[in-house]
C-alpha cells in the first residue's frame, strides 16, 4: 500500500476538527447509553460506575496511543497500519482481524438496538432495512456521512438531555441508590468495565478515516481526546440518573434502561422522546461503524490480507464502494439472527485486542515521536488485556477461537507465498 496521502489511488481528504468530533461522537454516543448500561449493571449493579471510571482510564489510554500512532501514519486502517509498521506483519493483520470482526458484531448489535426501540416486533426486518439505508449514505461519500452524524448527534444529545432532566425533576431520583457501591466483586466491576468499554471504542474511527482527514497531523489528535472527553460527561451524567431514578436491579433487567428510569417518575409521558432518541443514536453509530469497517477492509485489501476487489475506490465518490457493499452484506445477515448482549461482549473482546497491538506499537515509539508519556502506552495495554479477559466466557472462547482462526489462514496464506 502506497504511503503518498496524494496518490490517485488514495481517498478525498474533506474532514476538518468538526467533522472528525462529530463522527467520533457518532460512532460513541448510543452504543453506551442505549446498549451497555445493562449488561453492566447485571455485572456490577452500581459498581457500574466505577467500571466507566476503569473504562474510561483504558479509553484515554489507548486514545492517546491512536493519536500519536495516527498523526505518524495518516492512512486508512487505525492499528492494523500501525502494527504493521511498528510491530511486523502479522500483528497487523491481528489488529486488522480484531477490528473488522469485533466491529461487525458491534454493527449487528446497533441495528438490533435500532429495531428493538423503534418496534419489537419487527426488531429483525427494520434492523436489517436500517443496514441498507446506512450503506447507501457511506456510499454517496464520506462528507455525506460527516453531515448525517452530525444531525444524529444533536437528536441523541437532546434525548438524553430528556432523561437526565426527567429523573431529577420528575421526583424519581433517590441518591441513596449511588451509595454505597454494592458491585458482587471486582471481577463483576471489571467486566461491567469491558462491557462499558464497548462504549467508548468509537474513537478509533477517527483513526480509520486517517486519509479522509485535513492536516490529519493536527486534526487527529486534537479531536480524540475532545471527542472521548465529552463522551465521558455524558456517560457520567446518564449513568448517575438512570441509576438513582430507578437503581440497578431495574437497569439491570431491562432492555431500555433509560426509558425505564424517565417512566419511574412524574415525567414518565418523555418517555416515547427518549425510545425516539435511541433509535437515531443507534442509527448515528451504525453510520460511523460502518464506514469505519469498511475503511479497515480497504486498508487490508490492499496490502493483500483480504481479497485484492476489496481495495477499489470509487471514481466519483472517492470512497471504498466494494468494500461498504462487502462489510453491508454481512452487518445485515449478522443482525437477522444476532443476539445484542452477547455481540456487546464479543465485539469488546475483539476491540480490546485490537487496541492492544495500537498500545504496543505505540511502546515502540521514539521519545521525539511521542506526546504522551510511554507509561499511558504500557497501562494501556495491560488494561486492554483485564478488561478483554474479565468478560463472560462466551465472549471470551468465542474471539478467541475467530482470531485464531484468522492468524491459522494468515499463516497459511503467508506459507504459501514463501514457496
Amino acid at each position: 500500500m502506497s504511503g503518498r496521502p496524494d496518490a490517485p489511488t488514495r481517498l478525498a481528504r474533506r474532514l476538518g476538527t468538526t467533522d472528525a468530533v462529530v463522527i467520533g461522537l457518532g460512532s460513541m454516543i448510543g452504543a453506551g447509553v442505549f446498549a451497555a448500561f445493562g449488561p453492566a449493571a447485571r455485572a456490577a449493579g452500581n459498581g457500574l460506575l466505577i467500571g466507566l471510571g476503569l473504562a474510561a482510564i483504558v479509553a484515554y489510554c489507548n486514545a492517546t496511543s491512536s493519536a500519536r500512532l495516527a498523526a505518524i501514519y495518516p492512512e486508512s486502517g487505525g492499528a492494523y497500519v500501525y502494527g504493521r509498521k511498528r510491530l511486523g506483519e502479522f500483528w497487523g493483520f491481528l489488529a486488522g482481524w480484531g477490528f473488522v470482526i469485533g466491529k461487525l458484531a458491534s454493527c449487528a448489535a446497533m441495528a438490533m438496538t435500532f429495531g428493538t426501540y423503534a418496534a419489537p416486533a419487527l426488531a429483525r426486518p427494520l434492523a436489517i432495512g436500517a443496514v441498507i439505508g446506512i450503506t447507501a449514505v457511506n456510499y454517496g461519500g464520506v462528507q455525506k456521512t460527516a453531515k448525517a452524524t452530525r444531525i444524529i448527534v444533536a437528536v441523541a444529545l437532546g434525548a438524553l438531555a430528556v432523561v437526565v432532566g426527567a429523573v431529577w425533576l420528575g421526583g424519581s431520583a433517590d441518591t441513596e441508590r449511588l451509595w454505597p457501591i454494592r458491585a458482587a466483586s471486582v471481577h463483576g466491576v471489571l467486566q461491567s468495565a469491558g462491557f462499558l468499554f464497548f462504549a467508548f471504542a468509537g474513537y478509533a474511527r477517527l483513526a480509520t478515516l486517517g486519509e479522509e482527514v485535513a492536516r490529519p497531523e493536527q486534526v487527529i489528535p486534537r479531536a480524540i481526546p475532545i471527542a472521548l472527553g465529552i463522551t465521558l460527561v455524558v456517560y457520567a451524567a446518564v449513568a448517575v440518573s438512570i441509576l438513582a431514578g430507578a437503581g440497578a436491579d431495574a437497569v439491570a433487567a431491562s432492555t431500555a434502561p433509560l426509558a425505564i428510569a424517565v417512566e419511574s417518575g412524574r415525567l414518565a409521558w418523555l418517555s416515547p422522546a427518549v425510545r425516539v432518541g435511541a433509535t437515531i443514536a443507534s442509527l448515528g453509530v451504525l453510520l460511523s461503524l460502518v464506514a469505519g469497517v469498511s475503511r479497515t477492509v480497504f486498508a487490508m485489501s490492499a496490502n493483500g490480507d483480504l481479497p485484492a476487489p476489496f481495495a477499489a475506490v470509487h471514481p466519483r465518490f472517492r470512497v471504498p464502494h466494494r468494500a461498504e457493499i462487502a462489510v453491508g452484506a454481512v452487518v445485515a445477515g449478522v443482525a437477522a439472527v444476532a443476539d445484542i448482549r452477547s455481540a456487546i461482549g464479543f465485539s469488546s473482546f475483539a476491540v480490546l485486542t485490537y487496541y492492544a497491538v495500537a498500545n504496543a506499537a505505540a511502546w515502540t515509539l521514539e521519545t521525539h515521536q511521542r506526546r504522551w508519556p510511554r507509561a499511558l502506552a504500557a497501562l494501556g495495554l495491560v488494561g486492554c488485556a483485564a478488561l478483554a479477559l474479565a468478560l463472560p466466557a462466551a465472549s471470551v472462547i468465542g474471539g478467541t477461537a475467530l482470531l485464531a482462526l484468522g492468524a491459522l489462514v494468515y499463516g497459511i496464506k503467508r506459507r504459501r507465498i514463501r514457496f
